[in-house]
């Protein structure tokens, strides 16, 4: 089973340093059937930091810093409400909510972005950026949130991608603080080797995308953005039905 944790790994980074997200839409499934709703969710959040982290130098020529620092401001505030969430409600009852906002809320994208609308003022950051922090402190989910806000605003992607590293790096590790305070020191028990081998696979898997992503159309990476976003939304959704 553990096996299934390393391949999720590989194809998660490499997901991520070609689109900009990814990481944990592909490894939370595996680690909460494997860890549990609770303590998988705190191991993504720091995997997805690690991988964030090993992401930050190949491409922080294209990182953004201001939009970065304010995505990051209005995530912070999130990620209180998010963890207190995460450690009050029951696990099925907090996917289905999050997977039914997160389907809305990329439908309503996706449609508009088919018209002449751009909505890239303050408040579609702050709504996105709030949303992106509780989700990824509940759920392990940031990246949906966000990718919401790149498609009103018409962020173009390859800054996009470039600055959802630091976001992410910053957002997993603060998540994971909230999360281990709100639980009074839990942590996930894995075994030494297991940690290296997870980390290993994620540097194997940037590596493989650092050579993919240069050939991959900005509109294709655009769509495979929306696809995992949506798969996601989708996977919260019928894994909260399905544990009712």
């Amino acid at each position: 089973m553990f096996a299934l944790v390393l391949v999720a790994a590989v194809v998660g980074a490499a997901a991520q340093r070609i689109s900009g997200l990814g990481f944990a839409l592909t490894v939370s499934p595996v680690l909460v059937l494997v860890l549990g709703a609770f303590d998988g969710v705190m191991l993504v959040n720091l995997c997805a930091a690690v991988s964030a982290a090993m992401a930050v130098p190949l491409v922080r020529r294209d990182i953004e810093w201001r939009r970065f620092a304010a995505l990051v401001g209005c995530a912070l505030v999130g990620i209180v409400p998010g963890a207190w969430l995460a450690a009050s409600l029951p696990g099925p009852t907090l996917e289905i909510a999050i997977g039914v906002l997160l389907i809305a809320a990329l439908t309503v994208s996706v449609l508009l972005t088919r018209t002449s609308v751009v909505l890239s003022g303050p408040a579609t950051l702050v709504v996105s950026g709030v949303a992106s922090g509780a989700m990824n402190a509940a759920a392990g989910i940031g990246g949906p949130a966000v990718s919401v806000y790149a498609m009103l605003s018409r962020w173009p992607h390859r800054t996009f991608a470039a600055t959802l590293q630091p976001y992410f790096l910053t957002l997993g590790l603060c998540s994971l603080g909230a999360k281990w305070v709100a639980s009074g020191g839990r942590m996930p028990g894995l075994q030494p080797w297991q940690w290296v081998a997870i980390i290993g696979c994620t540097a194997g898997g940037l590596l493989i995308g650092q050579r993919v992503a240069p050939h991959v159309p900005a509109t294709v990476a655009r769509r495979i953005v929306v696809a995992i976003a949506f798969l996601g939304a989708v996977s919260l959704l019928v894994k909260g039905l399905s544990a009712l």
